[in-house]
């Protein structure tokens, strides 16, 4: 289980906290929609374009480790390591984003915490640097539209 958790409200800041234990700090005020984190000795940023439909995470070399398609829609991508992960939103009313595999449900990205917002993700099968990208993509998506109404 891996949890996003605001640090304030007013603070583009997120602690990354994997089974009760806090691991990363993931900063999203780098503007377009990304941040970084760094995780196992290693530093990731994450960025986006313009729209926010298209989502990057390259690692400290400059390498692209992994491809987000079209976040926020009902149906959405992952590309990481020659797979691809396939996501949909819980409904048209719910924010839950749900990681789908031969068409049913084996993991969720889920908000929490009320004002402050975050997130609590159960993705098994995904190693911690794409869960974290995957979080950090949808927790983006939720703060734009947020923002947008």
């Amino acid at each position: 289980m891996l949890e996003a958790r605001r640090v304030s409200l007013w603070s583009g800041r997120y602690e990354l906290v994997a089974d009760g234990r806090p691991f990363a700090l993931w900063d999203g005020r780098v503007r377009g929609g990304g941040g970084v984190f760094d995780l196992e000795g290693r530093r990731y940023q994450v960025r986006s374009n313009l729209w926010g439909s298209h989502f990057e995470l390259v690692d400290q070399v400059g390498m692209v480790a992994a491809v987000a398609e079209r976040p926020g829609r009902m149906r959405w991508t992952v590309q990481a390591g020659g797979r691809a992960y396939g996501f949909q939103r819980e409904s048209w009313w719910r924010s839950a984003e749900l990681l789908v595999a031969d068409g049913r449900t084996v993991g969720s990205v889920r908000p929490v915490g009320g004002l402050k917002g975050g997130a609590v993700a159960d993705l098994p099968g995904l190693p911690l640097p794409l869960q974290v990208f995957v979080v950090v993509v949808v927790v983006t998506t939720w703060n734009a539209a947020a923002a947008s109404s």
